[in-house]
């Protein structure tokens, strides 16, 4: 991990707290808007925001397929809109995405932002031996299925919401919300 560093795409949502929350993981990141800027970065983090606007921006910025490419041989960690990115099925409605994960999921799946929370998630032992942390749920999305070779590292409500699939993550909550870093040391480990 020393020396590497971790790009946080900053086209919208809350990129900022990204950085801070990888710099609090021992972490160097810097923001990405261009596809040229991907060259600096060992890996990749897509944060939460609105995922039909960030497909837009994806596209004005020709870094979808860059996206795809810089996939193939480093780690992508999504969070909450990210998350929706990195999915091979998107529904509700449906949408494309990087199908970077095999995963489905339902967008928004728990409610508007008024029924945005803060919950405690059992961790599996393959975190820190297990324990719990706490998520920070904003509109965030369900996963409804996940495929092979994908790994539940928590769920909240019977449902997966930190998952991985060899070098890449996605969680449905915001952990860069949250003074925990345990998601942010994962991804940094993936390096």
């Amino acid at each position: 991990m020393a020396g590497k560093t971790v790009g946080i795409l900053a086209l919208q949502g809350d990129f900022a707290a990204h950085r801070k929350a990888v710099q609090r993981a021992g972490g160097l990141a810097v923001e990405v808007r261009v596809a040229a800027e991907l060259a600096q970065c060992d890996g990749l983090i897509i944060p939460g925001g609105e995922s039909t606007t960030m497909l837009k921006l994806l596209d004005q910025e020709a870094l979808t397929e860059s996206i795809r490419l810089f996939a193939e041989h480093k780690p992508v960690y999504g969070s909450c809109a990210g998350a929706i990115l990195l999915a091979r099925e998107v529904t509700h409605p449906p949408q494309p995405a990087l199908g970077l994960l095999d995963i489905t999921v339902e967008r928004n799946a728990y409610g508007r932002q008024i029924d945005s929370r803060i919950a405690r998630l059992p961790l599996n032992e393959a975190i820190d031996g297990g324990g719990e942390m706490e998520a920070v749920f904003i509109r965030a999305p369900i996963i409804r299925r996940v495929g092979g070779g994908v790994t539940v590292l928590a769920s909240y409500g019977g449902d997966p919401v930190w998952v991985e699939a060899g070098r890449h993550m996605v969680t449905t909550f915001h952990p860069e919300l949250s003074a925990d870093s345990k998601v942010h040391a994962r991804f940094l480990r993936k390096l």
